[in-house]
């Protein structure tokens, strides 16, 4: 595999230690919140959906903050004290006595920003417009790749108790950061790097390079439908899988690693050969597509064969994110591409509120009714209305589908 850069492998290796140590607590997380709380499953999904939300409030405004700080003093830096505070998080939340010290660590959290927004602008900063669609899927294959592991050794970690995996994720979380320290060079030169500007540090100013862009409306709507449908993965599967089949935290973990290494096998193998052959624009809606059909089928599945038939052929989803990113990338200039992907990050933080707070309700609204599908029925239908809402925006702006 030929980088364009020595950062691009190293953010990349970041990007994957960060999502092992965030999939290895996504096991546990219902029966923690069940025992912190003292309520059933049904209940806890609700919770759960609370607590992905306090992270993205505090998300969606830092976001846009982060990423115009990134421009500013470089990606390292701000990548570095990231992992040192998710570091810190993870380990408030090992030794959380109650639910609101969950609370506390996600807000906390949320404040110090996430990985991926620097680690896209690495990639953007280094790699030639033509393959940053293969970049930033193989972006989303290392984010998979932590999803293999993560889960699994969550999973097996829970034998432990719930609050291992926690004390596991804050170790890997320093592990990241001593990596971004001694090994990661920095990608954004002095004379790229431009003054931080409150005005544009914030979720609306983040976005105002595409904004002056004809066209970029329809993909941000689109984006951010995608996202919240999305969602429903990380905010509703471990309870789903509990509610509807019964599976204990080792079976919630490997079924997680099997979506992991679906992921990645099709963002590696796929994205770049899918983009090549149909352009970025026919590969998002092939993933739409692909999104309406599976999310569907997972509404009604009821055995665990069927669930991992629906893994592998839903790893077609991830076509989407990274095309969307490279259509997103392509127009906006070298000063601005932290400021975009900070943009990003807030547009996915605005979804991750949304997402959990709708997919957990209607999750729970239908476990209390006998049907805990929902959540993935109404998922399917924002994948339709995405489906249409991209299209639009291809017609608008090109014409006809690229």
């Amino acid at each position: 595999m030929r980088f364009d850069h020595p950062a691009v492998p190293i953010a990349l290796i970041a990007i994957l230690i960060d999502s092992i140590g965030f999939g290895i607590v996504l096991p546990v997380l219902p029966s923690l919140i069940v025992d912190l709380g003292q309520v059933d499953l049904a209940q806890a999904s609700r919770i759960g959906g609370y607590l992905l939300a306090i992270y993205a409030v505090t998300h969606f405004f830092a976001g846009p903050v982060i990423g115009s700080l990134s421009d500013r003093y470089g990606r390292r830096r701000v990548l570095l004290i990231s992992l040192i505070c998710f570091g810190i998080d993870y380990a408030f939340m090992a030794f959380a006595p109650t639910l609101a010290w969950l609370f506390a660590g996600r807000a906390i959290a949320g404040i110090a920003g996430a990985t991926y927004g620097p680690a896209n602008a690495v990639i953007a900063d280094v790699t030639p417009p033509e393959r940053r669609g293969r970049m930033f899927g193989l972006l989303g294959a290392a984010f998979g790749g932590g999803f293999i592991l993560g889960p699994a050794i969550g999973g097996i970690l829970g034998d432990l108790g719930p609050r291992a995996p926690f004390v596991a994720a804050a170790v890997l979380a320093f592990v990241n950061a001593g990596l971004i320290l001694t090994l990661m060079p920095e990608t954004l030169p002095p004379e790229n790097r431009r003054a931080f500007n409150w005005r544009r540090a914030n979720p609306v100013g983040a976005f105002a390079p595409l904004f002056a862009a004809g066209g970029a409306a329809a993909l941000l709507i689109g984006s951010l439908m995608w996202q919240i449908a999305h969602m429903v993965y990380p905010s509703t599967w471990s309870f789903y899988v509990s509610i509807a089949l019964g599976w204990d935290s080792k079976a919630i973990g490997w079924s997680l690693a099997a979506s992991g290494v679906s992921m990645m096998l099709a963002q590696v193998f796929l994205i770049g050969p899918t983009i090549k052959r149909f352009g970025e624009d026919r590969t998002v809606l092939i993933g739409l597509t692909a999104g309406v059909i599976v999310f569907g089928l997972y509404a009604s599945a009821g055995e665990g064969w069927q669930i991992y038939a629906l893994i592998a052929a839903g790893s077609l989803t991830g076509l989407v994110a990274p095309s969307i990113n490279a259509i997103l990338s392509s127009r906006v200039d070298a000063a601005n591409q932290g400021a975009l992907q900070g943009g990003l990050a807030s547009l996915a933080s605005l979804a991750a509120i949304v997402g959990p707070l709708v997919m957990t309700q209607a999750l729970a609204f239908g476990a209390e009714r006998g049907h805990p599908g929902g959540a993935f029925l109404l998922a399917s239908m924002l994948c339709a209305a995405t489906f249409v809402v991209f299209l639009s925006g291809v017609v608008l702006r090109r014409g006809k589908l690229a």
